[in-house]
This record gives C-alpha cells, sequence and structure tokens, in this order.
C-alpha cells in the first residue's frame, strides 16, 4: 500500500476538518441531539447520543488521544458526517496500552512534561522491527505486511501535526521537525499509539470493501499486541524532556 493509496483514503482535507472548532461544535450538535432524543425517548435514548459523541471522543480525549472511560463507541450505530458508524474499524486497544495512553495524558497535561526528542527508537524504527518479527515468524518477507506499514508511516507523517498533537507539543514539533526531517523518523511509540485510537473514524472515509477492511483490522490487532509485547523497550516510562508551555494551558491542538 502506497502514500498515495493512503491518501486515497483519507485526504489531506479530511484531516484539515479535525480542527478544534469543529470538533466543539460537532460535541455541541450532539450533546444537543443527545438532550432532545433523551427528552423524547426516556430510559432508552442515553446509548445513542452517548455513541455519536464519543465517536470523536470527549473534549479531554479529542486531542489527546486518551480512550479515557473507553467510550469512543466506534461501533454503535450511530451516523458520523456521511460515514456510517457501522462501517468503522474496530480497533481493541490492549489494557496495558490504555493506561499507557492515559499515562501520557497525565504527563503532558498535568505534570507539563514533554517526550524527549528525537526518540529511540522512532516510529521509523518500531515498524522496521514489526517487518522483521513477521518476516521470521511467516518464514518470509509479506508484501501485504511491508504495504501496511508503508501506509501507517506516511499516515502518521500527515496525522501528527494535524491530529495527534497536544497545543502544548506545538512548538517542540516545529522545533523539532523541518521540511526534509519526516515525524516517524523523529517521535517514538506514544505517539505512534495515538494514531491508532484515530484510525477507525479517519479509515472510515475510505472507499474501502468489507474483506479488505477486516483483514486491515487484523493487521492493525496484531501490531498492538507487537507494541504491548515490546512495551518496555518502545514506550517511555517517565517524560523527562523540556517543560510544556505553560502559556498554553490545558487546549487541545488547533
Amino acid at each position: 500500500m502506497s502514500c498515495n493509496s493512503w491518501d486515497e483514503w483519507v485526504g489531506a482535507d479530511r484531516l484539515m476538518k479535525h480542527t478544534e472548532d469543529n470538533v466543539l461544535k460537532q460535541q455541541a450538535l450532539d450533546k444537543k441531539q443527545g438532550m432532545e432524543k433523551s427528552t423524547k425517548s426516556g430510559r432508552s435514548a442515553p446509548a445513542k447520543p452517548k455513541s455519536s459523541a464519543d465517536v470523536k471522543l470527549d473534549k479531554e480525549e479529542t486531542k489527546s488521544n486518551v480512550p479515557k472511560g473507553k467510550k469512543r463507541k466506534t461501533d454503535s450505530g450511530a451516523e458520523k458526517g456521511n460515514v456510517s458508524v457501522e462501517k468503522l474499524v474496530k480497533i481493541q486497544i490492549p489494557s496495558t496500552l490504555k493506561k499507557q495512553l492515559v499515562d501520557d495524558w497525565e504527563f503532558i497535561m498535568h505534570q507539563n512534561k514533554l517526550v524527549k526528542l528525537p526518540r529511540s527508537p522512532s516510529v521509523d524504527d518500531i515498524l522496521t522491527k514489526y517487518l522483521e518479527y513477521r518476516s521470521k515468524k511467516d518464514g518470509m518477507m509479506t508484501d501485504s505486511v511491508g504495504e501496511i506499514l508503508n501506509g501507517i508511516r506516511c499516515y502518521f507523517d500527515k496525522a501528527l501535526p494535524a491530529l495527534l498533537l497536544y497545543k502544548k507539543e506545538r512548538q517542540q514539533y516545529h522545533e523539532a521537525v523541518s521540511d526534509n526531517i519526516s515525524p516517524s523518523s523523529v517521535y517514538g511509540a506514544e505517539h505512534l499509539l495515538r494514531l491508532f485510537v484515530k484510525l477507525p473514524e479517519l479509515i472510515a472515509y475510505a472507499k474501502i470493501d468489507e474483506e479488505s477492511l477486516t483483514k486491515l483490522q487484523q493487521k492493525f490487532l496484531d501490531f498492538l499486541k507487537f507494541l504491548q509485547k515490546n512495551q518496555g523497550t518502545f514506550f517511555l516510562s517517565a517524560y523527562d524532556g523540556p517543560k510544556a508551555s505553560e502559556g498554553n494551558g490545558k487546549d487541545k491542538e488547533s
């Protein structure tokens, strides 16, 4: 799967629509619809509005990528934009990686600490290690896995500045990443994991048949298990990078 293929799935225009203003507008609309349905339907309504709002996660989770309370509801029968939520790929993040996401949020938002960059292993390194792992396990170099990993790399490079950063991390990003440097060579597992929180909704806009979606889901799950297996090696146990800018408060990325 080439970068162009992933561009066809979710173009830059889709990524750019995930701005804070649009997210907040959608949340307000979801909340209003939820209240209306709750009033009309009584006890049976709560499940629907919650699922609609949670596809983008609540305000604390939207840009922080913390699956807090695991209310994402990517499969609960609501409609998000023009995409049926039934089409969303279900990516079950292992419990220890969920905790990693929460810790990630705590370090940055509460302790004002950032990941020290550049990270080692980087996203590029991790993807290469996974390819080697799959090749040994399968006894051969599988083109499909290589294409998926190349797609993840391209997608990460595009999605990071648009979706995967806290506002407190933006200055660091601009200092660490220039035109001739890709985010996947600078950032590591902490930010890569955030991508998997966003993938179900984003890939839903892609023109992919159901069989391909199922295969893609299986590969994503296998990759997450690989991250979990190597969690102690790939992820930081503490953030010792520069202090986050206090002036940015608790806002997410804009």
